[in-house]
């Protein structure tokens, strides 16, 4: 089970607030969309929970523990996935190990250990190759395992980097963007793989994105920022119908088939 509250987060920079109390409340197994214009504070927001930024006033809270304020590798540790607006895939390695990155908190030797080769080191290694191949298998590119990483397309890329959060089994998975660079019919995909996550995971999903046939078509729930402020929360209909969502997106109608 798991359970993601943020209460009244706050972030200034300069004078300027990219967080203006922002409270959430997501359930288990639950796929939070998280919209607005440009500059509104999603990744922001995103960022805020994974603790990479400073200076953040209000707390984040896991299953009713709060994890803000620890470092980032340690919110990790709890259960917190991440991708990223930009591909993070490393060239000169295969697609497999960038997968087996994800678990780099989970391997546990070292520099010398990894010269010597020994035992230990060889069977936790076979063990991440494992794991990494069974996230590639569950998002359908095992046929990618050996190419490299870097000659992938972006698309390509951005699913490998789900499979790459995804190995570490966390609780809630965060996803920025999901869907920039891919075509039509792989949003269809990712529609489908974003529900077999949570359905046959259990994982807590809030996701960035701008394509909002795929937010509209996925989200249990969608939450609508604007100058750091929460502004809307609701199903797809109601936040398409909301008069201060309309207004935010420069006075036009959402339209859902985009």
């Amino acid at each position: 089970m798991s359970h993601l509250q943020t209460r009244q987060l706050t972030l200034s920079f300069g004078g300027i607030k990219a967080l203006d109390g922002v409270d959430l409340d997501i359930g288990h197994a639950e796929i939070r969309g998280i919209i607005g214009p440009n500059g509104a504070g999603k990744t922001t927001l995103l960022n805020a929970i994974c603790g990479h930024v400073s200076g953040l006033q209000g707390e984040v809270l896991l299953d009713g523990e709060r994890i803000s304020g620890l470092k980032p590798n340690l919110i990790a540790a709890r259960g917190i996935g991440r991708t990223f607006q930009t591909s993070m895939l490393f060239k000169g390695m295969t697609v497999v190990e960038n997968v087996m990155t994800g678990l780099h908190q989970a391997i546990h030797g070292n520099v010398f250990t990894a010269a010597l080769r020994l035992p230990s080191v060889r069977a936790e290694e076979q063990a991440a190759k494992e794991r990494a191949m069974d996230a590639l298998r569950f998002i359908g590119m095992t046929s990618f395992a050996e190419r490299d990483g870097g000659a992938l397309s972006f698309g390509q890329q951005r699913l490998i980097e789900i499979a790459r959060a995804l190995v570490s089994e966390p609780k809630v998975l965060l996803l920025d963007e999901p869907a920039v660079g891919l075509s039509p019919p792989r949003v269809q995909e990712l529609d489908a793989l974003l529900r077999r996550i949570r359905d046959e995971r259990g994982v807590t999903i809030i996701m960035i994105e701008h394509v909002i046939r795929l937010v509209m078509g996925v989200c249990d729930r969608i939450t609508v920022l604007n100058s750091g402020c929460k502004i809307a929360e609701g199903s797809g209909d109601e936040i398409i119908s909301n008069p201060e969502v309309q207004t935010a997106y420069l006075g036009k109608a959402i339209d859902a088939g985009h």
